[in-house]
C-alpha cells in the first residue's frame, strides 16, 4: 500500500479511539450490521473514505459497520451489487464521480446512477491541476493555449487511460478552447506520470496532491486548477476560469449513496450523521492528508450534482467521440 494510504489507515484507527459511542442505533433501522460497498480495491482513496465514515458510524450508533470491497469492471460490479440491495439503510455505497462518467462511456454498464440510487451526501472533493514538463516553455494556461493554437496536433498529453477523470478533463478543455492536443493513454497513473516527468509527453492533468511534490522538486510546472475556486493547498495557482476558460469546473468528488427507495427519514439521519462526522477536526486532517477537502451538505445537493455531471459528460463523450478501450 502507498505510504500515504498506510498513514491514513493508522490515523483512522488512532482517532477512533477517542470517539465515544452513543449507544443508539439509527432511528428507523434495526441493529443489524450496516454494509458500505466500496466498488474498488482496499487501500484506495475511496476505500479509506468508506472505512473512515463507517468506523465513525459504528462508534456513534454502537452498531456493526462492515466495508465490503467489490472491485472490477471500472467499479460497475460493486455498484450493481449495491443497486440491487434492499433499500432499508443497511447497505450503502461509497464511490467517486466515475460512477457517473462511466455511464455514457459504457452504455451497457448495468445501472442508472439517478434511478437506482438515493443520494445521501457529498463526502469530499479533490482538485485536479493542469501540469506541464519544464521543457514546455509556458508558465500559464493562457500561454499553453497560445502554443496549442500555433501548433495544432503538435502537443501531446498523457492520461491514466480512456474515460478517466484526467482524460475527460482534457477533452472538455480541448472542446472549450477549440484546441487540438493529442491524447496518449496509459494503463494507470504511474507510467503516465513517469513519462511526463521524463519529458516524453509534455502535458498531464494530475490530482493536486500528486502534482505538488513533483512541482516542489522542479519536475513539473502547475498551470491551473480545474475547480471553480483556488485550492487552499496551492493558493498561488489560478483556476482555468481565471485563465480565460469560461465556466470550466472539473474536480474529483466522492459521495455516499443508498439504493433507490431507501426511506427518506433514513437518508436524512445518515446525512445528518455524516455531516457531523465531516465536521470533526481529526477527520478533516485525515482527508487533507489524502489531498481531499471535506464537503458535506444536503442529499439534494449531491443528487443535483450527479444529474448535472451526467448531462455534461454525456455531451463531452459524444462531442469528443470517446470510445472505451
Amino acid at each position: 500500500m502507498h505510504i500515504a494510504r498506510r498513514r491514513a489507515m493508522v490515523a483512522i484507527t488512532s482517532l477512533l479511539c477517542t470517539v465515544a459511542p452513543t449507544g443508539l442505533h439509527a432511528q428507523g433501522m434495526s441493529d443489524r450490521p450496516i454494509t458500505i460497498v466500496v466498488p474498488f480495491t482496499p487501500g484506495t482513496g475511496i476505500d479509506i473514505l468508506g472505512r473512515l465514515v463507517g468506523e465513525h458510524l459504528r462508534q456513534r450508533w454502537n452498531q456493526p459497520v462492515v466495508v465490503d470491497n467489490k472491485p472490477g469492471a471500472s467499479g460497475s460490479i460493486g455498484t450493481q451489487n449495491a443497486a440491487r440491495a434492499a433499500p432499508d439503510g443497511h447497505t450503502l455505497m461509497m464511490t467517486a464521480n466515475t460512477f457517473v462518467t462511466n455511464v455514457p462511456l459504457y452504455p451497457n454498464i448495468g445501472y442508472d446512477p439517478v434511478a437506482d440510487f438515493a443520494a445521501i451526501i457529498k463526502v469530499a472533493t479533490g482538485d485536479l491541476v493542469l501540469t506541464v514538463n519544464p521543457s514546455v516553455k509556458v508558465n500559464s494556461a493562457a500561454a499553453l493555449l497560445d502554443l496549442a493554437r500555433a501548433q495544432p496536433g503538435g502537443l501531446k498529453y498523457a492520461s491514466p487511460g480512456v474515460g478517466t477523470p484526467q482524460h475527460l478533463f482534457m477533452e472538455l478543455f480541448k472542446l472549450a478552447t477549440r484546441t487540438d492536443i493529442v491524447h496518449v493513454p496509459y494503463r494507470g497513473s504511474a507510467g503516465a506520470v513517469q513519462d511526463v516527468v521524463a519529458g516524453h509527453v509534455g502535458i498531464m492533468v494530475m490530482p493536486l496532491h500528486t502534482a505538488l511534490p513533483l512541482e516542489r522538486t522542479g519536475k513539473i510546472k502547475l498551470l491551473a486548477i480545474g475547480s471553480e475556486r483556488r485550492s487552499p493547498m496551492a493558493n498561488d495557482v489560478p483556476t482555468l476560469i481565471e485563465e480565460g476558460v469560461a465556466g470550466f469546473n472539473v474536480d474529483l468528488w466522492y459521495g455516499l449513496f443508498a439504493p433507490a427507495r431507501t426511506p427518506a427519514d433514513v437518508v436524512a439521519r445518515l446525512n445528518s450523521e455524516v455531516n457531523a462526522i465531516l465536521a470533526l477536526d481529526p477527520v478533516r486532517v485525515v482527508l487533507r492528508d489524502q489531498g481531499l477537502e471535506p464537503a458535506g451538505g444536503a442529499p439534494d445537493a449531491l443528487a443535483s450534482l450527479m444529474r448535472t455531471d451526467l448531462a455534461k459528460w454525456q455531451k463531452v463523450i459524444r462531442d469528443a467521440n470517446i470510445k472505451p478501450e
